[in-house]
């Protein structure tokens, strides 16, 4: 199994995107439309301070006939952040993942945010391994 280490260097991107806890709601949102994720780290110069995600937004606004455009961010996010380190595997961050019930699992070393890992990322990893074996194994009959 891979680490998450591992994985963040497999992504198009070394960049981190987040928003900082003053950012109107609809301002994450659009952000994460931009960037196609599900979530983002909330940061506070390079503190993390929260996650939103898709799942705050419909939970905290919508539902709650909240304006996008006037609730912050800071009032929504996810506060109590599970995170992961960079030499964790993939199978304890799915685990912990699982757990947690959540989607999206900041990657943080010491005290820096060096990404962020969905849970597809975590899925698309096991499969390509579950993959890899079954090749080997098939090779090998045919030997």
């Amino acid at each position: 199994m891979h680490t998450l280490q591992q994985i963040l260097n497999q992504k198009d991107t070394d960049e981190i995107w987040s928003v900082i806890p003053t950012s109107t709601v609809f301002e994450a949102i659009q952000e994460m439309a931009d960037k196609r994720a599900g979530a983002l780290p909330v940061m506070d110069g390079d503190r993390l301070e929260g996650i939103i995600s898709e799942r705050d937004y419909a939970r905290e606004v919508i539902l709650k006939g909240r304006s996008s455009k006037k609730t912050l961010v800071g009032e929504i996010m996810s506060k109590e952040v599970v995170t992961a380190a960079p030499t964790s595997s993939v199978q304890s961050s799915l685990e912990l993942m699982t757990q947690h019930r959540i989607r999206h699992l900041p990657v943080v070393n010491d005290t820096e945010v060096v990404g962020v890992i969905s849970i597809g990322d975590l899925v698309k990893d096991v499969i390509s391994i579950q993959q890899s074996t079954i090749e080997q194994l098939e090779n090998y009959i045919r030997m």
